[in-house]
């Protein structure tokens, strides 16, 4: 199959209605449409915020927003050094490090490096960061192939993005957990958007009360083939017991991998990214639009 960029894109069903509509979504509906909602696929190339630097800044304890406007990247600092979550696109791999740096540490303290899903725009710069840090790469254990490869997992409606292929170090299945320096987060296997999409808990103490983090890996078809899928044909029983086990969670903070980030800056600096209503409308919003996306392609 050629490699192209199509403009259905590898995450665009799930970032075009937040695209669309994120002037006027705040609070609790922005987060949930920019982690779930799925629609029609875009039909522009990767968004301009993808790739479009912003200037990093603190959410919640120890954890730091990195990424770019359009992809998150998330730093945790530890005792030990610290953990970042994602690489978003190759293209970002230097603006990352800045933020790193402008958080206060150096790449070579970044130890474990974690990743949400095998898709370009969240692996694409794993190697380059890799390279910096010397950081451990812990991946779910179902992409490691992908990874290694460079050749997304699964098929789609789209084709094949490629990226940089980046060694696993730790391959990772759900409950087992990473430490560094009296941080703990455990693997919470959400497989569907690639077979070993991870979303990350993190629980910690904020005001002196117990806070559960859930960085969400996409729950959103956004171009899969749900039907005759032939390098992935578990895609359709790994989408419904992923749902299901995530209607079965709860989480205080739910932090996305395609942020509404001018709301989540803005809920951040107020103090107020509490919501424990937005996983179950990331579920309710994801498992409508899966069910609607599987009856149109068994048409």
């Amino acid at each position: 199959m050629i490699e192209t960029r199509d403009p259905a894109g590898q995450d665009r069903g799930s970032i075009a209605p937040w695209l669309q509509g994120r002037r006027g979504c705040r609070g609790r509906a922005a987060l949930a449409i920019g982690i779930a909602l799925l629609a029609a696929p875009a039909t522009a190339a990767d968004p301009p915020s993808w790739t479009q630097p912003t200037a990093p800044f603190h959410l919640i304890g120890p954890v730091d927003y990195v990424g770019t406007e359009g992809l998150a990247a998330y730093l945790i600092h530890t005792s030990a050094g610290a953990i970042l979550i994602d690489g978003t696109m190759a293209e970002n791999a230097a603006a990352i490090e800045r933020s790193v740096a402008a958080r206060g540490v150096q790449m070579r303290d970044v130890k474990v490096l974690l990743l949400s899903h095998a898709h370009f725009d969240h692996a694409g710069g794993l190697a380059a960061l890799k390279r910096a840090s010397g950081a451990q790469l812990v991946a779910g254990a179902a992409d490691r192939a992908a990874l290694e490869s460079g050749v997304p997992p699964g098929e789609t409606s789209y084709g094949v993005i490629r990226f940089p292929a980046v060694k696993v170090d730790r391959a990772i299945r759900d409950g087992e957990r990473v430490r560094l320096g009296g941080v703990t987060l455990t693997a919470v296997a959400t497989p569907g958007h690639t077979p070993g999409c991870t979303s990350w808990s993190l629980r910690l103490r904020a005001r002196g009360k117990p806070v559960d983090i859930l960085f969400a890996c996409s729950v959103t078809v956004a171009g899969n083939k749900l039907v005759g899928n032939r390098r992935y044909p578990a895609i359709v029983t790994d989408f419904r017991a992923s749902l299901a086990r995530l209607s079965g969670m709860s989480a205080d903070i739910v932090l996305p991998f395609h942020p509404e980030l001018a709301d989540l800056r803005a809920r951040a600096a107020r103090d107020t990214l509490v919501d424990r209503a937005a996983l179950p409308m990331m579920v309710r919003d994801a498992r409508a639009a899966f069910d609607a996306d599987l009856a149109k392609q068994r048409q």
